[in-house]
């Protein structure tokens, strides 16, 4: 029995990706200038710290 795989890089790919935005969303809760401004750069890094981690598990 024959089985087709297609491996792809897309989970990496994607987590990468949101792994730098929550990295720039950290930086923008260091250096923000007001409260709000720094809640949304806090709220931008976890989402897309979570979204860096549901990537990689649901292309792996």
């Amino acid at each position: 029995m024959a089985h087709d795989a297609a491996v792809t890089d897309r989970g990496v790919g994607f987590g990468v990706l949101f792994s730098i935005v929550a990295v720039g969303g950290a930086l923008a809760m260091l250096a923000a200038p007001g409260q709000l401004t720094k809640a949304w750069g806090f709220a931008l890094g976890i989402v897309a710290a979570l979204l860096a981690v549901v990537s990689i598990q649901a292309y792996a």
